[in-house]
């Protein structure tokens, strides 16, 4: 099937990915508005999320928030110095291994994620109907796209 071949109008999965990314976009921009209305950069947020919200028994090393932000080890360990001269995260030598720190939230750490936390469930309770709904879509449409495809 050529270019020509192409039916006329939009394709209802490529409009339905589409609604999906601005959703998605709009709690981002939220998120991030949030955070410095907070006096957080939008990545110290997300770093804060990290180290609060890790597994229980996950050790919290920068290699862990490093792969969880999807930055490079020096980014991480930029950010958790940054976030450490603000009051925000405090590091430890791990005792079974001095080579690494150990992350965690002080109190202003965990008051500001705290009330970030808030918002952002408010906002997700808003966001979320759509979202699942553009997703029941994606799903129904991808399903019908696949089953059209010739073998």
């Amino acid at each position: 099937m050529g270019i020509r071949d192409v039916p006329p109008g939009p394709d209802p999965l490529l409009r339905t990915l589409a609604e999906f990314r601005f959703e998605l976009r709009c709690f981002l921009y939220f998120s991030e508005t949030a955070a410095q209305k907070a006096g957080l950069q939008p990545q110290q947020h997300q770093l804060l999320l990290q180290v609060a919200g890790a597994p229980e028994g996950t050790i919290l090393t920068i290699a862990y928030v490093a792969e969880r932000l999807g930055l490079k080890h020096n980014s991480a360990v930029e950010l958790a110095d940054r976030s450490e001269r603000e009051g925000l995260l405090a590091r430890t030598v791990d005792a079974a291994d001095k080579r690494r720190a150990i992350l965690r939230l002080t109190r202003k750490g965990k008051l500001l994620l705290g009330r970030l936390a808030g918002d952002h469930a408010r906002e997700l309770n808003e966001l979320g109907p759509r979202l699942a709904k553009t997703l029941k879509n994606i799903s129904r449409y991808s399903h019908k796209s696949a089953q059209m495809e010739p073998q």
